[in-house]
């Protein structure tokens, strides 16, 4: 019961966290392109650069000022969609949320650039960029379009793929030179570069690591871990060496952002549990240790 009770708590922390995470990250990832976007003229890349592109098409070719809220959300109507389906609702109805955000605040929040430098912009806007997702990403959301693409890519094969969302984005950047001259679609790239590099290094659901779980109650700690992580887990029987006490291990392999949830997790089934958390993202001998007291 009191198990039950601390679950439910830690179930609304999470929700709490995401909802302050996707507010976070709609706040930075509007300013940074009311101000280091607009200022150089970028398209930022995925449907947050082709809403840019088709409200900045149209307002040049067609003399028609389209609210960014209004293309944005509409081009993210799909992938949403096919998130719900794919993805998960959770994950998905926070990203829904977030493209609201963003694409509200974008018409709302004022023009304010901070320098027309092309390069300061090309590497800072994308510094931004690239946090904003990260924060959005940690709170279990995305900013939509090409992310959705991204997280279902990762989680099918099982290893980060954000360059090839990067090369996608490519595409677009070149269509955008094509009409608005490919200067600042150089830039864009650079832009969408640096952007994927800071999710790369920022990012740890996609880094992978190894527990191993030592303790008397493996088939309650094993079928929790089941249920929380939807991760395999495999039980060894053995027996301690001094004590001749007869003993569990369980094996399974996690996301890096899913440890420390975890570890609570077992700590509050079993006190006296042993685990081993071994880094497993292809780094030989690293070895970490945590014993719970």
């Amino acid at each position: 019961m009191v198990y039950a009770k601390t679950r439910n708590e830690k179930e609304w922390k999470k929700h709490i966290t995401s909802f302050i995470c996707v507010l976070a990250a709609s706040i930075i990832m509007s300013i940074n392109i009311k101000s280091f976007v607009r200022a150089g003229d970028l398209i930022p890349g995925g449907f947050t650069g082709l809403s840019l592109l088709i409200q900045r098409s149209c307002s040049v070719f067609f003399q028609l000022e389209l609210p960014y809220s209004l293309i944005n959300i509409s081009l993210n109507a799909i992938p949403a969609f096919i998130g719900f389906k794919i993805i998960g609702k959770k994950f998905t109805s926070y990203s829904v949320l977030m493209i609201v955000l963003n694409s509200f605040l974008v018409d709302l929040i004022p023009v304010t650039p901070i320098t027309y430098d092309p390069l300061l912009v090309s590497v800072f806007g994308g510094i931004l960029n690239g946090i904003a997702i990260v924060i959005a990403l940690y709170g279990k959301a995305s900013s939509g379009g090409t992310d959705f693409i991204a997280v279902y890519l990762s989680n099918k094969l099982k290893k980060p793929s954000w360059n090839f969302v990067f090369g996608i984005n490519v595409v677009i950047l070149t269509t955008g030179g094509f009409l608005f001259g490919f200067e600042a679609a150089m830039y864009s790239i650079i832009f969408q570069f640096v952007s994927t590099q800071v999710i790369e290094r920022l990012h740890r659901r996609d880094h992978k690591v190894t527990l191993l779980i030592i303790t008397k109650d493996g088939e309650t700690i094993g079928q929790e871990l089941l249920e929380y992580t939807h991760h395999g887990v495999t039980q060894f029987e053995g027996q301690g060496c001094y004590l001749k006490e007869n003993k569990t291990m369980l094996y399974t392999v996690v996301g890096a952002d899913e440890v420390k949830d975890v570890v609570h997790l077992i700590k509050a089934l079993d006190p006296h549990v042993f685990i081993n958390i071994i880094n497993s993202e292809g780094v030989t001998g690293r070895f970490y240790q945590e014993p719970i007291e």
